[in-house]
């Protein structure tokens, strides 16, 4: 007869049957109940329950997790497939060029190197000369020293070709006046004749 009262407590519960309770010492009682109303009557007093959700620990699997990520349990006992199926090169190369382009990306658009350096960078990294950031940031760096250095060297070059060619130029120009000077005749002086004033005869 309790199948009857299980049935109607589950619905009116809605759960399943195997989630209702039924007092065992008013089984007496509870087997009178045939209707929905007197079932809920007694699910308010306490004789017909639902009973709770069966917990499921996952406490064992946080610690076994944890453990995984400091590298325990993962000796040659525990791996089921071949090192390409539990870690594709082709993954790690990915994730390895996104880091480094995301880096150069960056560093062109904060003008720490212009597109010319990003171009260079971005072509050997693509051919697999940076194994990390930490690597390509370094000759990022030492690429830049070098570039203003010789940038530095090539204007201090102009700057003496420039003393040099404005010297040369000046020293041109004094022989040119100098020649000049040479070639033009030599001018002569004009003799002023001296004219004595007339003496007046006395009468």
């Amino acid at each position: 007869m309790p199948h009857l009262q299980k049935r109607l407590a589950a619905s009116i519960k809605k759960c399943g049957i195997n989630k209702i309770w039924l007092d065992p010492n008013e089984s007496s009682e509870i087997s009178m109940a045939n209707s929905r109303f007197n079932i809920r009557k007694m699910i308010k007093d306490g004789l017909i329950i639902r009973k709770p959700q069966v917990i499921h620990s996952r406490a064992r699997v946080r610690k076994n997790l944890a453990a995984k990520r400091k590298g325990r349990h993962s000796g040659t006992g525990k791996r089921r497939g071949t090192r390409e199926a539990r870690m594709p090169t082709k993954v790690l190369w990915i994730r390895r060029q996104r880091v480094l382009r995301r880096l150069l990306k960056k560093y062109r658009e904060s003008k720490k190197i212009d597109k010319h350096i990003y171009h260079k960078f971005y072509v050997k990294s693509k051919g697999n000369i940076y194994k990390n950031k930490r690597v390509l940031i370094e000759n990022i760096h030492k690429e830049k020293a070098d570039y203003m250095k010789k940038k530095l060297l090539e204007e201090q070059s102009e700057a003496r070709k420039a003393k040099a060619r404005a010297a040369k130029e000046k020293k041109e120009a004094r022989k040119e006046e100098a020649a000049a000077a040479a070639a033009a005749p030599a001018p002569v002086p004009v003799a002023e004749e001296t004219k004595k004033p007339a003496k007046k005869s006395k009468k």
